[in-house]
């Protein structure tokens, strides 16, 4: 018996392996500009969040200005290099797998809507998606009000809902929201940050995920 109707599936570190190269990217920005370099750590830490929190986080003693100046450095170094990164292994062919059941997917992204675009077109899986939402057209992670959107979109329940990425702010964004959360491993986030949100499973990869999701939801 299906006991989610809608599943909700963040991008980076996901469905896309993009958390490396923008790492990379925020490192190079803050060379640019001669700002402390983050570690990868504390680069991969921040995806996820929108470009404005991000900042916030990565350079809390810089001027808004300054974050402004970081974020426009980071986008000419991703821009130009976002269609370099692959869907994981397996992701195209899970998708298609869920996408036989009669239920809504979606995307709830900290990407801007330029980018995420982009990323669909290139990689060919926009068409598995019912609803797509980003950091732009709202309130960024964790707040809410990305998934209620969704849910407003697909006209369901919390109770039916499951948001599946691979950060701490996709589980707060689940437990904010209300709704159920399975987080993977493979992503930006530590297995130990993973586990302390309490989703309802961690998997190690695209296909336990795809498994999981065929069994238990």
């Amino acid at each position: 018996m299906r006991r989610f109707d809608l599943l909700v599936f963040d991008w980076d570190g996901t469905l896309m392996d993009s958390t490396g190269l923008i790492a990379l990217c925020i490192r190079q920005a803050a060379r640019d500009l001669a700002l402390p370099e983050p570690d990868d750590l504390a680069a991969k830490h921040v995806i996820g969040l929108g470009l404005h929190d991000a900042t916030a986080r990565l350079f809390p003693r810089c001027t808004e200005a300054a974050r402004l100046e970081f974020a426009l450095r980071f986008r000419h170094h991703y821009v130009a290099r976002d269609h370099e990164a692959p869907l994981y292994k397996g992701v195209a062919p899970m998708l298609a797998a869920l996408s036989r059941d009669d239920r809504f997917m979606a995307i709830a992204t900290g990407k801007p809507r330029a980018g995420l675009d982009r990323s669909l077109t290139h990689t060919g899986i926009k068409s598995y998606f019912d609803f797509t939402r980003c950091a732009d057209e709202g309130f960024p992670k964790p707040h809410p009000d990305m998934l209620e959107r969704l849910m407003d979109f697909c006209a369901v329940e919390k109770e039916s809902v499951l948001m599946i990425g691979d950060s701490t702010h996709d589980l707060e964004l689940a437990q904010n929201a209300g709704v159920q959360a399975v987080a993977v491993s493979y992503g930006a986030h530590p297995v130990d940050q993973l586990a302390a949100r309490a989703p309802l499973a961690i998997v190690n990869s695209v296909g336990e995920l795809e498994q999981w999701l065929i069994t238990n939801a």
